[in-house]
C-alpha cells in the first residue's frame, strides 16, 4: 500500500476554526463559547441567515458558517423584542454550526441569550460581509480538502510535481537525491500530505517536521537545504504525475511500447502514471527524467508509439500499393504478349 489515513469528508470543530484562520479575520467569541469544540463544520461554503431569520428556517443547511451582517441585523432591529426572541427560536440552533457577525457590528439580546443557553459559538469579526465571505471561504477550502498521506517523494521536475512511489527499500529516497543534484526541487520525502483543493485538483505538500529533510539509507536524516541550497527546496505543488518504482521480479505489467497512457487514482483524481521497473544498473533518475519528458510531450499532443504504428502502416502501405502495381504490369504484359501470339 502507498497510502494511509484517506480522508475523503474532514471536518474541523469551530474552536479550530477560530483559532486557525487568517489573523485578518481576527475573530473572537461574543457567546456560546463552551460549545466551540462539540459543533463542527463540514463545507466551505458559506450561507446568510437573512431568509431563516424572516421565517424560512428550513433554508438552514448545518455544517456551514452561517452569516449575520448588517442587513440581518437592521431586519431584526425593526422587530419588536417579542418579534426578534421569535424569529431566533425559530433558527434550530442546535442545526447551526456557528454564526459569524461581521462589520463589528453588536447582535441583539436575544440573539446573545439564544445563543449562549444553546451552546452556539456566536463570533464576531470585523471585517464586512463580502471580504470575510472570501477569507472564512478560502481559508475553509484548504482545511475540508479531502486528503491522504502517501509514502513517496514529491519533486518538481521541469514545473511538474511527481510523485515517486515504491516500497520501502525500492530507491525512491536515492533516485530524488539524485535529481536533486541535476537540479530538480524537493517537496517532500517520506510521508507526502496530498489533498483534493480543486476538482481534478491534486496539491501535495511535506509535515512541517519533515520540511526540508530525507532520510538517505547509510547517512542517515540530511537536510537538503543546508547541502545544496534554498534553490533545492519547493513548497507545496500540484500532483501532475505519479511514478511507480518497482521491483523488476514483482512488475507483472511492463509497459513496452507506451501506445496507451496509464491513469492511477487519487482522491477520485485520475493521475496520469508510469511503473518503472528497477533492476542493477538501471539509472532511475534518467529514467524518471525521461518518463516526465515523455509526459509532456503527450500534453503537447505528440505519441512516439503512436508515431512509430502510424509511419510502419504508412510503409505497410505503400509496400501494397508498390506489389499491387508491379502485379497489375505482370498482368497487362502478358495480356500483350498472349495478343501478339494471337496475331
Amino acid at each position: 500500500m502507498t497510502s494511509e489515513n484517506a480522508v475523503e469528508n474532514p471536518t474541523i470543530t469551530v474552536g479550530a476554526f477560530v483559532t486557525g484562520a487568517p489573523a485578518a479575520l481576527s475573530l473572537g467569541f461574543l457567546a456560546g463559547a463552551r460549545g466551540a469544540e462539540s459543533r463542527v463544520l463540514r463545507t466551505p461554503r458559506i450561507q446568510k441567515l437573512g431568509l431563516a431569520l424572516a421565517g424560512f428556517p428550513h433554508y438552514v443547511h448545518e455544517g456551514r458558517v452561517q452569516i449575520v451582517g448588517q442587513s440581518e441585523l437592521q431586519f431584526l432591529g425593526q422587530l419588536t423584542p417579542a418579534e426578534r426572541r421569535e424569529a431566533v427560536a425559530k433558527l434550530e440552533l442546535e442545526k447551526i454550526s456557528c454564526i459569524l457577525v461581521t462589520k463589528g457590528l453588536a447582535p441583539p439580546a436575544e440573539l446573545l441569550e439564544a445563543a449562549e443557553g444553546a451552546a452556539l459559538p456566536l463570533i464576531q469579526t470585523p471585517l464586512v460581509s463580502s471580504v470575510a465571505i472570501s477569507a472564512v471561504t478560502e481559508y475553509l477550502e484548504e482545511a475540508l480538502a479531502p486528503r491522504e498521506v502517501r509514502h513517496g517523494v514529491l519533486l518538481n521536475l521541469y514545473g511538474l510535481g511527481v510523485l515517486v512511489e515504491g516500497k520501502s527499500g525500492v530507491g525512491k529516497s536515492e533516485c530524488a537525491l539524485d535529481l536533486i543534484m541535476r537540479g530538480h526541487q524537493l517537496v517532500a520525502d517520506d510521508l507526502v500530505e496530498v489533498r483534493r483543493t480543486r476538482p481534478g485538483q491534486l496539491t501535495g505538500s511535506t509535515p512541517d517536521l519533515l520540511r526540508e529533510h530525507m532520510e538517505i539509507r547509510g547517512l542517515g536524516i540530511i537536510n537538503v537545504r543546508e547541502l545544496f541550497g534554498a534553490a533545492a527546496i519547493s513548497g507545496p505543488t500540484q500532483v501532475d504525475l505519479d511514478i511507480l518504482l518497482q521491483r523488476w521480479e514483482e512488475a507483472t505489467e511492463v509497459e513496452r511500447l507506451g501506445l496507451d497512457a496509464r491513469t492511477v487514482d487519487i482522491l477520485g483524481v485520475a493521475v496520469p502514471h508510469f511503473v518503472l521497473p528497477v533492476s542493477p544498473g538501471r539509472n532511475l533518475a534518467t529514467l524518471v527524467e525521461t518518463a516526465v519528458r515523455v509526459h509532456l510531450m503527450r500534453l503537447r499532443g505528440y505519441n512516439a508509439a503512436q508515431g512509430l504504428v502510424a509511419r510502419h502502416r504508412e510503409m505497410l502501405g505503400e509496400r501494397k500499393t508498390t506489389a499491387r502495381g508491379a502485379a497489375d504490369d505482370g498482368a497487362a504484359q502478358a495480356g500483350d504478349d498472349g495478343a501478339g501470339d494471337g496475331r
